[in-house]
């Protein structure tokens, strides 16, 4: 090995503990970054659950269109058929 290679390596060696201290805070940081994000999503989801459940006319605007059958043609032939 070179010089300039084991004096970086005692110098790792030196920092070791500052530099896994480092990546724990680091690796925290991005699991608590992460589960807020992950939690906001989640609560955006559900309030827009809840506004469209409890308030459905607000956002379906189409109108229901509804029509009436006159089946007394079909009742009176049924009515004629020969019962066995």
């Amino acid at each position: 090995m070179s010089q300039a290679k084991v004096d970086r390596y005692k110098e790792e060696k030196k920092n070791r503990s500052k530099i896994m201290k480092k990546q724990k805070m680091e690796l925290l940081l991005t699991k608590i970054v992460l589960t807020v994000f992950a939690v906001a999503i989640v609560g955006w989801a559900g309030v827009s659950l809840y506004q469209n459940i409890t308030n459905p006319s607000s956002t379906a605007t189409a109108v229901t269109e509804s029509y009436t059958v006159d089946a007394s043609a079909i009742d009176d032939y049924l009515n004629s058929l020969p019962q066995d």
